[in-house]
């Protein structure tokens, strides 16, 4: 089966990404990030594990921490699912953690490209991507910036392109995730970012899989989803986002607190990792733990 095909195989359905999980004193817990690849795999039922710049905290990693992140997935996974590895680099060094991962066996390879003051532009894109698609599969990640999107010009290129790039994931959604679907999804794999709201909106364009919140904690939630959708009941499916989604996120909003720290919150509640992340980056304290507990009570999930 050729790379493409393998993509399209494993990137559907709910898909779940890995935290990286850490002790109150910001230590990496390597037994509490071999719990969560097992609990994706074994409980979950994710048919691809997915480490991202954003979920994975690349953001307060060091380089080689990345690289022991990645290194501990594989080993864990055991060939069990296909396993996305992430970084930000420059291309050169892109390549080198490419080269890195194929020596372990990961599958494929989600670059961040660095992208300050809106320094890439279409051409150097479309070079940073097939480059590193040479040493391993590549997925496009399309959110290079806040609110900064991969040009679409920059997608036709690639499409056009003898490459290795054989999936995307949108974190943009909205008319250019539409469009993006519209683009890609008999080519290549595409992912949805965020919420089953966006999945559901660019379900008709072509997406086949949606990176879900739920599949960190309780997964049972995102299995009912998909199989409302694989039925083609939508009236279902919106029903379980007004349920479960939307009030997730109203509780972030109406407590100032990031989604990220809910959810690492969340997999505590459901015995999986603590909630701790890094300093600056804001935890839950004991109050707001006991008002998620109520939020998770309230809809019969412990």
């Amino acid at each position: 089966m050729n790379p493409r095909d393998t993509a399209r195989r494993h990137i559907t359905g709910p898909i779940s990404s890995i935290s990286t999980p850490f002790d109150r004193t910001g230590n990496i817990d390597e037994t509490a990030l071999r719990r969560c690849v097992d609990f994706a795999v074994e409980v979950a039922r994710s048919e691809t594990l997915l480490l991202t710049y954003g979920d994975s905290l690349y953001s307060v990693l060091t380089d080689q921490e990345i690289a022991d992140v990645t290194r501990i997935t594989v080993e864990q996974n055991a060939g069990r699912k296909p396993v996305v590895a992430a970084g930000s680099w420059w291309l050169g060094e892109s390549v080198r953690f490419a080269e890195y991962c194929k020596a372990l066996s990961v599958d494929m390879f989600m670059p961040l490209p660095p992208n300050w003051a809106g320094s890439a532009n279409e051409s150097s894109l479309v070079e940073y991507f097939t480059t590193i698609s040479r040493t391993l599969p590549v997925m496009v990640v399309t959110a290079i910036g806040p609110g900064v999107s991969v040009p679409l010009g920059t997608i036709q290129k690639l499409l056009e392109g003898d490459n290795g790039i054989v999936a995307i994931k949108d974190d943009i959604c909205g008319p250019y995730g539409r469009r993006l679907a519209s683009l890609t999804h008999d080519k290549w794999a595409f992912l949805s970012g965020g919420r089953k709201e966006n999945h559901l909106d660019q379900l008709p364009y072509g997406a086949h899989a949606y990176l879900s919140l739920y599949m960190r904690c309780f997964p049972a939630i995102a299995h009912r989803y998909w199989a409302a959708i694989q039925a083609g009941n939508h009236e279902e499916a919106v029903a379980i986002v007004n349920k479960y989604d939307i009030p997730f996120m109203d509780f972030c909003a109406t407590r100032g607190v990031h989604f990220d720290a809910v959810l690492r919150g969340a997999m505590e509640l459901a015995g999986i990792t603590g909630r701790w992340r890094r300093a600056p980056y804001s935890n839950l304290d004991d109050a707001q733990m006991d008002q998620l507990k109520s939020f998770f009570s309230e809809r019969n999930l412990i």
